[in-house]
């Protein structure tokens, strides 16, 4: 959205604002239906997987350069806000992991390296 504002000499100045609630969208035909940055395939779970690892906001930025760090931040209100919820489905991420290892080993007849 641009608008008009007046500076202190009367001279009007085009200044751009950002809905920032069409940073992060959710379609149930992308991404499982998982919340993503608008415009790119980064889902709100991997900047807060990234996030619970200890990384900052500037550092996920610095990862992912063709992101701004308002969307970093865009993702992780996101995330606060429902934080229960991605942090149970992050968890069973982590659980169907560990299955999916356990069984791709078990048909090799390895053993996991850990």
């Amino acid at each position: 959205m641009v608008s008009g504002i007046a500076d202190r000499t009367g001279v009007t100045v085009m200044a751009l604002t950002t809905n920032i609630g069409a940073l992060i969208v959710c379609s149930p035909d992308k991404y499982h239906g998982r919340p993503h940055i608008a415009g790119t395939g980064i889902t709100v779970h991997r900047i807060a997987s990234w996030y619970t690892l200890g990384n900052s906001p500037e550092e996920i930025r610095e990862q992912l350069d063709h992101l701004s760090l308002a969307q970093v931040y865009a993702a992780l209100t996101y995330y606060h806000a429902n934080k229960e919820q991605i942090d149970g489905e992050l968890t069973e991420d982590d659980s169907d992991f560990e299955r999916l290892e356990e069984e791709w080993y078990q048909s090799r007849g390895v053993e996991p390296r850990r």
